[in-house]
């Protein structure tokens, strides 16, 4: 293991988004810290290697892995840095791991923009069980720039579940994901995003059911504060018999801005495709509730956001 380039106020990032108080034993890790490896470990069945390039890692988990845990988060702490990687998972059959991403910026220039755009790939085998964890988080005066891409490949009869999440202070995202689903193969996506001040959220998803039997669901709650505004566009493409269901949820406030368009596309009279959506202010009755117990209304707001988005 190395773990030479790690202080106080990194932890506090990684445990912002990716739970990681502090370096985990006998999980295999790579954390990324202003463009450079701080921590790498492996384990028999997950191994970690830089690409030729140095920017970015491909992560290879044998087939039959049981019950084992990735980390991969990224942080910036230096104002101005701008960083562009790619990763690769290649996860054999039968395999069923959890995989902790995520990426946080401490960005304190007034002036510079600190921007990390992420391509990951993944390539999962047949009877699979891969659980994806993703949080941005930013801090600091400055700007905070993600623009993650996943690209998804899902083998025969398995199973994707990815939990995206923006927690605060990203001052702007565009978030492409693309999934090709196989037979039997199961993907279910939960989204949560907020947005304040002036800041802009973009999240555009498209998944191509490709295989007989292959379900989707995709539900997307967020909250656009301020001035702050919200596009999503998830797409279901139904190429065979399949199932998929699309809920996009947002709660405005102030002066903020959302838009959401689901899109379902049935190519063969056995797919069965829903979507909906709804966008509303949060509901007064309550708020006057949730006052009547002697909250203020701060705190009554803040209450029911965190409901809302859990």
């Amino acid at each position: 293991m190395i773990n030479n380039k790690l202080l106080g106020s990194d932890m506090h990032l990684l445990d912002m988004i990716a739970s990681m108080p502090q370096v985990p034993e006998g999980a295999a890790i790579n954390v990324r810290k202003n463009g450079e490896k701080a921590v790498r470990s492996i384990t028999e069945n997950i191994d970690i290697r830089t690409k030729e390039d140095g920017k970015g890692i491909d992560i290879i988990i044998k087939p039959g892995t049981k019950g084992e845990k990735v980390y991969i988060p990224v942080i910036l702490t230096e104002s101005g840095l701008k960083e562009t990687v790619a990763n690769d998972f290649i996860v054999g059959n039968g395999a069923e791991v959890e995989i902790v991403a995520g990426c946080g910026i401490c960005n304190s220039g007034s002036c510079g923009e600190s921007s990390h755009s992420g391509v990951h790939t993944f390539k999962i085998g047949d009877n699979c069980k891969v659980k994806y964890v993703e949080k941005h988080y930013g801090e600091g005066d400055g700007q905070a720039v993600m623009n993650p891409s996943t690209v998804i490949m899902l083998g025969k009869n398995s199973v994707f579940d990815m939990e995206s999440s923006q927690i605060r202070g990203i001052s702007s995202t565009i978030r492409n994901t693309v999934a090709y689903l196989a037979e039997d193969a199961r993907m279910n996506v939960s989204e949560r995003l907020v947005t304040h001040e002036n800041q802009v959220a973009k999240s555009d998803m498209e998944v191509f059911l490709n295989g007989k039997g292959s379900s989707l669901q995709i539900v997307s709650r967020s909250v656009a504060q301020d001035t702050s505004s919200q596009m999503f566009h998830p797409k279901a493409v139904g190429n065979t018999a399949c199932n998929a269901h699309i809920q996009c949820d947002a709660i405005i406030m102030d002066d903020a801005a959302v838009g959401s368009i689901p899109e379902i596309q049935a190519n063969s009279a056995e797919a069965s495709i829903i979507h909906e959506a709804a966008i509303g202010r949060i509901n007064n009755e309550q708020l006057l509730k949730l006052q009547s117990l002697g909250l203020s209304a701060e705190e009554a707001e803040a209450v029911i956001i965190e409901g809302f988005l859990s």
